[in-house]
């Protein structure tokens, strides 16, 4: 799932929902690289990778729900959209394959980074333009495993999403609209094992969402502060929503159980590093501290575990 693109797409059609993008020598693509954050567990419903190497995404547009395919076809990525929401997401396609991002302005400082950003060349930050598909997913998956969230929003966006427009693989859905997020009945919460306090972040989001979507727009602090203004949107999750909405390489995520101990031993083998000595470590890389992370994330070099994992819960047995 490699290519080259150029970020001012030509369209061919006006009614054939195909776009195809011309190449560039110079901008390498790996969509699996670029696409890859959008996608919550092997079984979103959101989200699929078919045989033939297509990434098939279903999102809520503010045009409406819709559906597109992005390929790499002879060494050139292409896209075809369905449903209200097609135009909108032709558009909005060179942001998602990282047209706005510039991989040029990191500069690795250290072996790891340079070995690990040769090898994974083809990573650009994506921008999917949307606030709402990231950040819901993102508060399913504040204080518990991503295991125990990828399931609870496979079963909400099944439940109470719509078939994704289109000739969309079987068992794909588009998310609920922000009104259906907040009519979901707490018994349901309850079956798809979110909480009472994530549940309840989830319906405050949705009761401004319009307000939150004009996040998009903003510079990434901005729309940190925007979005940390709901009760229950924190620091943490606020990166994670902008890393992909706003396509944010300096956003690094704070509060993580993992990623402190993960940055500290690849940079400096230190494996109990908190938020402070991880800022401290990335500060090297000002303006592209979640590309710096997140390569480090690629190099697969984590420290070796020394106690189990935490068991799943499930509060429905509560």
């Amino acid at each position: 799932m490699a290519g080259r693109f150029a970020p001012k797409p030509t369209r061919t059609t006006t009614r054939g929902g195909h776009l195809p993008l011309p190449t560039a020598e110079d901008a390498p693509l790996d969509l699996g690289l670029t696409l890859g954050p959008l996608r919550r567990g092997p079984a979103d419903p959101a989200f699929r990778v078919t045989p033939d190497g297509s990434v098939w995404r279903a999102s809520r547009t503010p045009d409406g729900p819709g559906t597109i395919r992005i390929r790499i076809d002879e060494g050139k990525p292409g896209a075809e959209a369905w449903g209200p929401g097609r135009d909108w997401l032709l558009d909005g396609l060179p942001g998602l394959l990282g047209a706005e991002d510039d991989p040029t302005a990191f500069v690795p400082r250290h072996g790891l980074l340079l070995a690990t950003l040769r090898r994974r060349k083809g990573l650009r930050l994506t921008r999917t333009g949307l606030v709402l598909e990231s950040l819901i997913p993102s508060i399913l998956e504040q204080k518990v495993t991503t295991h125990e969230a990828y399931g609870s929003w496979r079963t909400l966006v099944r439940k109470y999403g719509e078939p994704a427009p289109g000739p969309a693989p079987e068992g794909m859905y588009v998310m609920p609209d922000a009104r259906t997020w907040t009519q979901i009945p707490s018994w349901e919460w309850h079956r798809a094992n979110v909480d009472g306090k994530r549940s309840a972040t989830i319906v405050r989001a949705a009761r401004v969402a319009a307000r939150l979507e004009e996040a998009a727009r903003m510079d990434p602090p901005a729309a940190r502060r925007r979005l940390e203004l709901v009760p229950g949107i924190g620091p943490w999750t606020s990166a994670e929503t902008v890393q992909r909405s706003n396509g944010a390489p300096d956003e690094v995520t704070t509060g993580d159980l993992h990623l402190p101990g993960i940055v500290g031993w690849a940079l400096a083998g230190d494996r109990t590093a908190d938020d402070e000595a991880m800022l401290e470590l990335l500060a090297p890389y000002a303006g592209q501290r979640h590309r710096a992370a997140r390569l480090i994330l690629l190099s697969g070099r984590v420290p070796p575990r020394r106690a189990p994992r935490r068991a799943p819960g499930d509060i429905t047995r509560l």
